[in-house]
């Protein structure tokens, strides 16, 4: 139902209980009070009762400790960051350079990619997506996944062909999709590009704001983002648009949309880190925000190396360092150099958070620890480091889309293979009005003439 869909304070309740337990909030009496509001019929009376609930649990006194250790401004992320944000990497400069608009090119099919891959499946959970990859041939992932596929195995695992899609009635199976479909994973990094283009390199949070209200329809945003947007569009503007009764400010969003800074600032991870902070900001808090700086960082730094655990090192690099989200990655490099396989690493992943708890399933922690598996035992393969990170499950398309960034960076298009990157078509079809089918190849391009003109003014 559309009230279902523009998220009434209502729904959102069970997940703040679960947000402001995060954050050591004393949340028992409030957590009873929600449900009693969920037992009322739906209506105004609800939802008022509902946004009052809201505000009391804003209102409650969270750990200082947490505090101290997780800021959400810029200055104070800085201050807490291990050696200050510094990291030993190549410079940009020379072969690297030149070869920059391959890598970047790279950057955005690896993106599309990964997307691509775990789209069909992504609100699945686990127990089913590796039962029907099994059941199909496909484990570990090597290829897209199809829905032509027997009946029994249709009936197996509920698969079907028709769903919701961006107001289309298709679920994007391989099989059915000409070129690399609309998602919100390459919408925002369409629409940040504009804004460096539109804005300059000076962008701030309120242009990223502006943005969303003038290029993205309401419904084709979610979760926190759709919070922040409704927020903005009544006058609350960032940061206070995403505090404001916004339990999903530590989840997945802010990640999703940190590519192009990275793509922007090669070998520049504190710069990338920066630009996606003004971007963060406008949705989510603590660890929401960390999850974009990581990203970005990661991608600046992909541009100068290939070594996975450098690129994840540039990541932490701009986050701070006793952060829940830092604490995540950490521990994955660690089950990396105790040399577990990658399913007991995705296992030890699971022991940790719930996928089957939505607040878990969407936030910022177990995914970035789901991307940094799939980087870390894929070994620099598009196809082994998506195929992993689907694997891990949580929000797979969301997760296989940034791997895929990095290692499209970190090889480039030419290195990239054809059985992933020929079913796009070079063709990207995104959700902003008035664009409608655009050129991978020339988003890239654009891409490239943007890192070139911050390269010449050395900001």
């Amino acid at each position: 139902m559309l009230t279902d869909n523009v998220l009434p304070d209502s729904s959102l309740l069970a997940y703040e209980i679960a947000q402001s337990s995060d954050e050591g909030r004393a949340v028992g009496d409030h957590a009873r009070r929600a449900d009693g509001v969920a037992a009322l019929p739906r209506g105004v009376e609800r939802e008022r009762a509902a946004a009052a609930l809201l505000d009391d649990l804003e209102s409650l006194p969270g750990c200082p400790d947490l505090a101290a250790r997780e800021p959400s401004d810029l200055d104070g992320i800085r201050a807490s960051r291990p050696d200050g944000g510094r990291i030993d990497l190549p410079a940009f400069a020379g072969a690297a350079a030149a070869g920059f608009p391959d890598r970047v090119h790279g950057a955005w099919l690896g993106r599309c990619c990964g997307c691509l891959l775990g789209i069909p499946i992504e609100s699945w959970r686990r127990d089913r997506m590796v039962g029907f990859l099994k059941d199909t041939g496909n484990w570990p992932i090597s290829r897209y996944l199809s829905s032509d596929v027997g009946d029994d195995i249709r009936a197996r695992y509920g698969v079907s062909d028709r769903g919701w899609n961006y107001g289309t009635s298709r679920v994007n199976w391989i099989n059915n999709v000409p070129h690399m479909v609309e998602d919100d994973d390459l919408n925002y990094p369409v629409v940040a590009l504009r804004v460096l283009e539109s804005r300059g390199d000076a962008f701030t949070s309120a242009d990223v704001a502006e943005a969303w209200l003038t290029d993205l329809p309401i419904l084709h945003t979610f979760t926190a983002e759709r919070i922040a947007y409704r927020n903005v569009a009544n006058g609350i503007f960032p940061p206070e648009s995403a505090r404001r009764r916004n339990p999903c400010r530590e989840w997945i969003g802010a990640q999703i949309r940190a590519d192009v800074y990275g793509y922007a600032n090669p070998g520049r991870p504190e710069a990338a880190a920066a630009m996606a902070f003004r971007d963060a900001e406008v949705s989510h808090v603590r660890n929401g925000i960390y999850g974009s700086l990581f990203v970005a960082a990661m991608l600046a730094a992909a541009a100068v190396t290939g070594d996975p655990a450098a690129i994840i090192r540039a990541g932490l690099s701009q986050i701070p360092a006793d952060c829940r989200y830092a604490e995540g990655i950490r521990m994955v490099m660690a089950w990396c150099r105790e040399g577990v396989g990658w399913e007991a690493a995705i296992d030890r992943l699971h022991a940790r958070y719930d996928e089957t708890n939505e607040h878990h399933w969407c936030h910022a922690v177990p995914n970035g620890m789901a991307v940094c598996i799939g980087l870390l035992w894929g070994g620099m393969d598009l196809g082994a480091t998506i195929g992993t990170a689907v694997a891990a499950s949580f929000d797979k398309d969301c997760n296989g889309a940034t791997a895929g960034s990095v290692v499209g960076m970190a090889l480039g298009a030419s290195r990239l293979p054809a059985a992933w990157t020929a079913p796009l078509g070079d063709t990207l079809e995104a959700g902003i009005p008035g664009l409608g089918q655009m050129s991978i190849g020339g988003l890239a391009q654009r891409t490239a003439a943007v890192a070139a003109r911050r390269a010449g003014t050395g900001t």
